[in-house]
């Protein structure tokens, strides 16, 4: 039965401005509250800072905690708010549009110091939520600051330029003249364009993590992309950085971005994290899948001879039982991009052999035929048995998985463009049938799963799966046994990876 006197927030209702720069709905904002020590919420001298705000959800809820927290303190409401508002409360706004919006939402006035603001002691049209719009300072065609593109973005000046503050500065702490934060905590956006090919884009939500740091807060938590776990583009030293840091107390963390964001879909999830500057240790990590929280688990952020962070709970025995053998890892059968140097979009082919062209090609769409003086990369692998596979991997991220697209055993006189990346060569079919038996089993697209975070299957994703001995072939029951992979490990496994669809073709 719906409430007729239902009174929804209107901060549930915004739409997404794009996957880049996402709002944060009111229940999720007060999720990542909830992990703050509670007690920050009575104390009239704790100072919050949200320095990406761009609905202000953050510090209205931040508000609303304040204001019974104080109450003994503060009897009187008007006095009581003041304080909030004036001493405690602070923003940095992403555009002129959030600022307004911001205000909006925490201060019930888009200009502070109006009668229709609910603080009385503003004297400014602000308040504690900032927007001075800045520049982006460029060097050999991109920004110095957050790397965007100079010839996407240095535009007109009524256009949005997304030249943050908060991170177009190597002196954040002059931005609210040295004021000390207790507490940093917001929604950075995710990335910017950075003038290459297909949309490219690089990420710039950790800069602004980076940038918080400089601040040196107790307590800082923002909600962002999961692809950092296993670094990347311009993440590999952020990544290093996070996954050392004995100060990261907890992560949340969301492979299904559904669970976060409604109607979102960011390949790898997203994850909120709490970093404790009094914190020494392990950190406590929780998997959420449909909306349910598993089990937490406090452990090492790195496992033994890994550079990345599996983020799944219920895998760290399965992994351990597997490097356990201290067997060579499988992704030295797996080539780079773009394996015989042709590109995706390589037009140099032709639709029918003919005397000239007669090597087949696998390709993005109709397949076809090309010579050999237009393969300039592992010319010896044409006439060689491989597996080639596509580099990105099939669906959404909705489980169970199916993590790779089904492995083709490529004879001889084939090549492939950069849709496909190359496993082998080996030295007959039989061996190639063995490895492609082995690629279906969901073994080994768990082990791959605990590398992806993103939708490209490259090399370093295999780094987990173990060889085998390809005289034989596998199934996933002599895997299981082999390792000793136990009921629940087994249906947990199951649970994240669907069967293959292995056809007779």
């Amino acid at each position: 039965m719906i409430e007729t006197n239902y009174n929804p927030d209107v901060l549930t209702c915004l739409a997404n401005l794009s996957n880049d720069e996402v709002f944060t709905p009111p229940n999720l904002a007060n999720q990542m509250l909830d992990i703050l020590p509670q007690e920050l919420f009575s104390n009239s001298k704790t100072t919050f800072l949200d320095p990406v705000s761009k609905t202000g959800v953050f510090l209205r809820e931040i508000a609303k905690r304040l204001m019974i927290g104080l109450e003994k303190e503060f009897p009187d409401q008007q006095k009581r708010l003041n304080h909030i508002f004036s001493k405690q409360l602070f923003g940095i706004s992403t555009s002129e549009l959030t600022s307004l919006l911001s205000r909006r939402s925490v201060y019930c006035s888009k200009i502070a110091n109006s009668k229709y603001s609910i603080c009385e002691t503003f004297t400014n049209e602000t308040g504690n939520i900032l927007f001075n719009k800045t520049e982006h300072e460029w060097r050999n065609g991109k920004c110095i600051f957050c790397n965007a593109s100079e010839e996407v973005y240095n535009r007109d000046e009524t256009l949005e330029t997304y030249a943050y503050q908060f991170i177009h500065t190597n002196n954040p702490e002059k931005i609210f003249k040295n004021m000390k934060f207790d507490v940093i905590i917001g929604n950075p956006p995710y990335q910017l364009s950075d003038g290459g090919a297909q949309s490219s884009a690089s990420p710039i939500y950790h800069k602004f993590i980076q940038q918080a740091k400089k601040l040196n807060p107790t307590y800082l938590s923002m909600i962002v992309p999961a692809r950092w776990y296993a670094g990347g583009k311009g993440l590999d030293e952020f990544r290093a950085e996070m996954l050392n840091d004995e100060r990261l107390a907890e992560i949340h963390d969301f492979p299904e971005t559904s669970d976060c964001f409604a109607g979102i879909n960011i390949r790898g999830g997203v994850c909120y994290f709490l970093w404790d500057k009094t914190h020494k240790g392990d950190c406590k990590i929780t998997n959420y899948k449909n909306g349910t929280a598993s089990k937490t688990i406090k452990r090492p952020l790195l496992e033994k001879s890994s550079d990345i962070f599996v983020r799944y709970n219920e895998a760290i025995s399965i992994l351990r039982k597997v490097q356990n053998f201290k067997e060579e890892s499988f992704s030295k059968f797996v080539s780079s991009r773009k394996p015989f140097g042709l590109a995706t979009n390589f037009t140099g082919f032709s639709a029918k052999e003919t005397k000239d062209k007669s090597i087949f090609l696998y390709r993005f769409g109709d397949n076809g035929f090309i010579s050999e003086k237009q393969i300039d990369r592992n010319k010896e692998w044409v006439n060689q048995f491989k597996i080639i596979v596509p580099k990105a991997s099939p669906g959404s991220d909705i489980y169970p998985h199916q993590i790779l697209s089904k492995p083709i055993i490529a004879g001889k006189n084939t090549c492939c463009t950069e849709t496909y990346i190359v496993v082998g060569p080996f030295a007959n079919e039989k061996k190639a049938k063995s490895v492609q038996a082995y690629m279906n089993t969901q073994f080994f697209r768990f082990m791959i799963l605990l590398m992806k975070n993103t939708q490209d299957v490259t090399k370093k994703v295999y780094s987990f799966v173990p060889t085998q001995d390809f005289s034989e072939t596998w199934t996933d029951e002599k895997l299981y046994t082999k390792y000793d992979i136990k009921k629940e490990e087994i249906t947990f496994i199951e649970s994240m990876i669907r069967p293959m669809q292995v056809t007779n073709e």
